[in-house]
């Protein structure tokens, strides 16, 4: 499998000195008492926003300072070709930093930062598919200057760096059972298979079978949590896909292993109760777990889809959590994990000291102590693309080749891409009906 050239473009290191004035103005604050911000925007991408340290006056900024990232932005060989192209304003695109003192937000519609000064950053991207190249580290001076050294002084880094990804496309629904492409330019490729089906349909029906065999007693069980009708319009479980190879071998597989279920008096799966899909791969001959994915439909006025994926690492009890964020619902996303080292989806990172890096955007787990394949990588490992509700939905998958050594790697992270897919319509309001296709004969049906 051919990669596709992907640029990681980040930004950090990120410090601000400030001289103290000798007659300190009343209502200013200095941000040595109080924290300042940057929004960092780079064309045709979302703006980012992070905090800045402050850095006092007579201190120097150490050379051997770990990077510790502010902002990642992820560029295509489109995106960076979209950048290139010359405009009236700009000979070359620039990564534009505007700081601000005081404290992000807004009061009563008002923004709580002042404006300090704004930073652009040329940027020269030819070639850094293939080379790294570093655009700006040092100090640059900020705002207004009256006089010598009596500016505020930003500290920056700035550098592009390769990260070849493999990019795989579904071809149509997963519930449909779709072929998975890879893309590489113009050329696709089919190299997976997906086949959806439902699970454990014995298990559902002889406990109906128990149910029939004491008519009286189920009558009084089923009438303490109501009717069989409204018992399984409030559930979905039992879904399964299954990734194979072009030689019909399974290579991964999502399970369904917690149901969906509406939480009490409601018709939506709760945070405090998620449904949760186990992700295998083949191994001794059977089936192995390799990561859990939690899903949840959130409250309030995001209404989004909430997900958490943690790692099952070998030897070991304790789940490792790469991913926990949210999804539109009725728009959709782009589920993400990017580890310590590198941005998560929120573009923050911890240092690489730090026992907990960021990943999408909420982590925890301790990566230095090798207690999970990818222990020696960081960066950007996956994302998912998928639509919202009632769109139709072909996810677009894209791995970095430093987590794929063979077809099972691959496989694994559709699995999870599919999995990330169907849990959209796994946490749809249980007043709405599913296709038929994830139907279970009549189960959805009577909801």
């Amino acid at each position: 499998m051919d990669p596709c050239p992907f640029v990681r473009l980040t930004v950090g290191n990120l410090a601000l000195k400030i001289p103290v004035a000798s007659k300190p103005a009343r209502s200013v604050v200095h941000p040595s008492l109080s924290p300042c911000f940057c929004k960092i925007k780079l064309k045709n991408f979302p703006l980012q926003t992070t905090v800045v340290p402050y850095f006092p006056p007579e201190n120097q900024f150490p050379d051997n300072q770990l990077q510790t990232l502010a902002a990642t932005f992820h560029l295509s060989k489109a995106d960076i070709d979209k950048l290139a192209q010359k405009s009236i304003f700009s000979a070359k695109p620039c990564l534009k930093i505007a700081v601000y003192t005081g404290r992000r937000g807004s009061t009563c519609g008002v923004n709580s930062g002042c404006l300090l000064g704004k930073v652009s950053v040329p940027l020269d991207l030819a070639g850094t598919e293939s080379k790294a190249c570093v655009f700006h580290n040092g100090w640059i001076s900020v705002g207004k200057e009256t006089k010598k050294d009596s500016s505020a002084r930003f500290h920056l880094n700035v550098k592009a760096e390769p990260d070849p990804r493999f990019v795989f496309q579904f071809d149509g629904e997963p519930e449909c059972s779709p072929q998975v492409f890879q893309i590489r330019g113009n050329i696709r490729q089919p190299v997976f298979t997906c086949k959806f089906s439902f699970r454990n349909t014995g298990d559902r029906n002889q406990g109906s079978r128990s149910l029939r065999s004491e008519p009286s007693s189920s009558r009084r069980w089923l009438s303490s949590f109501g009717s069989e009708r409204e018992r399984l319009g409030k559930e979905r479980k039992g879904w399964s896909i299954t990734v194979h190879d072009l030689s019909g071998s399974p290579v991964a597989a999502a399970s369904m292993v917690t149901p969906f279920v509406a939480s009490p008096g409601s018709r939506r799966v709760s945070r405090s109760n998620p449904g949760s899909w186990l992700i295998l791969r083949p191994g001794g001959g059977t089936w192995k777990p390799w990561g859990r994915l939690e899903a949840w439909r959130e409250r309030g006025s995001s209404d989004g889809l909430g997900y958490r994926f943690e790692l099952i690492p070998d030897m070991s009890a304790a789940a490792i959590v790469l991913a926990e964020s949210t999804l539109s619902s009725s728009k959709g996303g782009k589920f993400v994990i990017d580890l310590g080292g590198g941005s998560g989806s929120n573009g923050r990172v911890t240092p690489k000291s730090s026992t907990s890096p960021a990943c999408s955007p909420r982590s925890s787990g301790d990566f230095r102590y090798g207690l999970w394949p990818f222990a020696v990588h960081q960066g950007f490992v996956m994302s998912a693309g998928v639509e919202g509700e009632g769109k139709c939905s072909k996810p677009r998958v894209e791995v970095s080749v430093q987590h794929v050594n063979c077809t099972e790697d691959a496989a694994a992270y559709v699995a999870l891409a599919a999995a990330v897919d169907l849990s959209i319509d796994a946490c749809r309001l249980f007043s709405q009906r599913l296709r038929k296709e994830l139907c279970n004969h009549h189960q959805e049906l009577l909801g």
